[in-house]
């Protein structure tokens, strides 16, 4: 492994990671009912797909992308926009399914090649470039970033991929800064590469524990003010990668990065305390006397009516018989009830007092 990047831990960047910690726990701490959960969390793939192609020129409106995601609707003049706009969603969903996954180089095509299929579920993963490509200010045609040749591109991303790996020592979100900037410095794809970036970054924030159960987006950070976005991003001296960017020292990119992370998680728990407010009382207490298991188990039936212990086994990481044994521990709490007394294959459902927690 040779990717090492340059940046210094300011004391904005601590600042801000302390923050961002105490909103993390308040955040999963606040009795929010499953119903009002799924809601919110769909809310922020909508935006998280809104801004992230937005950022790139997309033209369809917040309000056209969730006509074109939940209600199928077709724009004729504006077919690239929403094939764009499917593709996006269909990563992120992706991601957020696959997030025990390792990161490898498949994975980073996966989601590359999701991006870039228009909403296909059956893609290949994508190859990297084979030639060279520029990026261009659109209003002056002149150069603003050439990435590293294409024969540089495999080695660069095994790097990277590398980097993840071993990354243990840093803070999970300097973790996704990086893989973000050095994603898009790479440049590994002729398209695609920005919204891949934020989908990668994402992917690290999840794995971290970071994932807020789905509620947040940096895109609406970054689409609140483009150039802040792009000159963050855009660190060393010269356009050419070999001079000066490759090894630039990226300390404000950090910054920009961890200060984006701590407003989309006060933005997450401003609108998580709205929706709170907008629930029956009564709702809020029975959240309340939940202990955290019980409200991680709560959201495995969101989409279901019954689970299995297998269900236990792979939300907790637990052996078979300590998910029997939790799930033994459920029903005399008076949390659970069997819905099935089968020896195999034995189902269970929430208790009549905790179902009115699900819709």
């Amino acid at each position: 492994m040779s990717y090492k990047p340059t940046f210094t831990i300011t004391p904005k960047i601590t600042n801000a990671l302390m923050k961002i910690e105490v909103l993390k726990e308040s955040i999963k701490n606040l009795p929010i009912t499953p119903g009002v959960m799924k809601t919110l969390r769909e809310t922020a793939r909508l935006q998280s797909t809104h801004y992230s192609t937005q950022i790139e020129g997309n033209r369809l409106t917040q309000k056209e992308v969730e006509q074109v995601i939940k209600h199928k609707e077709s724009f004729a003049d504006r077919k690239r926009d929403e094939l764009e706009i499917k593709g996006y969603y269909l990563a992120l969903e992706w991601l957020e399914s696959n997030i025990a996954q390792p990161i490898t180089e498949t994975t980073i095509k996966t989601i590359h090649a999701l991006v870039e299929s228009g909403g296909r579920k059956q893609v290949t993963p994508t190859s990297y470039r084979d030639g060279q490509n520029v990026i261009k200010d659109s209003s002056t045609g002149e150069i603003v970033y050439m990435p590293p040749e294409a024969k540089d591109v495999a080695e660069l991303m095994s790097d990277l991929v590398a980097w993840l790996k071993d990354k243990t020592e840093l803070p999970c979100p300097i973790s996704s800064a990086i893989a973000h900037y050095q994603f898009a410095t790479i440049h590994p794809y002729y398209d695609g590469n920005g919204r891949t970036a934020r989908l990668l970054a994402t992917l690290v924030l999840y794995q971290g524990g970071y994932d807020l159960k789905g509620l947040f987006s940096l895109e609406e950070y970054y689409a609140r003010d483009l150039q802040a976005y792009y000159n963050a991003i855009s660190r060393g001296n010269h356009h050419n990668y070999y001079f000066g960017r490759a090894d630039a020292d990226i300390t404000l990119w950090v910054e920009y990065f961890v200060l984006g992370m701590l407003d989309s998680f006060e933005h997450v728990k401003k609108r998580a305390e709205e929706a709170q407010g907008k629930g029956k009382t009564d709702k809020s207490k029975l959240m309340r006397a939940l202990n955290p298991k019980q409200r991680q188990v709560l959201t495995l039936f969101e989409e279901q009516d019954v689970i299995t212990s297998k269900d236990i086994e792979t939300l907790f990481s637990f052996s078979a018989r300590s998910a029997r044994l939790l799930c033994n521990t459920f029903i005399k709490e008076g949390f659970l009830q069997a819905a099935s007394n089968a020896n195999r294959n034995r189902t269970y459902r929430l208790a009549e007092k905790y179902a009115t927690l699900i819709g």
